[in-house]
């Protein structure tokens, strides 16, 4: 699923704290678009990591690359820049770099 990434955000609130997972290892700002809509930018740096979702989310691969496990779909699948992945509310996902640096943009969906 190859598109163009988003190269910016209009009229948004970005939180200048940083948020901090896995000893600094993935790293993140809070966005909040004009109309509401929240996201996060963040860098993640080689590692394999755990995350816990509340809402869904769509997950976008700004450049590098990783691999990912969604729940208990199966196998793990890569995505490099400008691909994505979706991840169901109340559900989990590990995602791996293996060297570099992945950055990202994570949507939050509405129900």
């Amino acid at each position: 699923m190859t598109y163009q990434s988003p190269q910016q955000f209009n009229d948004a609130t970005v939180s200048c704290k940083a948020n901090l997972y896995f000893d600094g290892k993935v790293v993140s700002h809070s966005v909040v678009l004009a109309d509401g809509e929240k996201k996060t930018l963040g860098l993640i740096f080689p590692g394999r990591y755990r995350f816990d979702t509340d809402a869904a989310e769509k997950m976008e691969i700004i450049a590098g690359q990783c691999r990912v496990k969604v729940a208990e779909q199966g196998d793990w699948i890569g995505f490099e820049a400008g691909t994505w992945f979706d991840v169901p509310a109340k559900s989990y996902f590990e995602i791996e770099v293996l060297d570099g640096v992945a950055e990202y943009v994570c949507s939050y969906l509405a129900a």
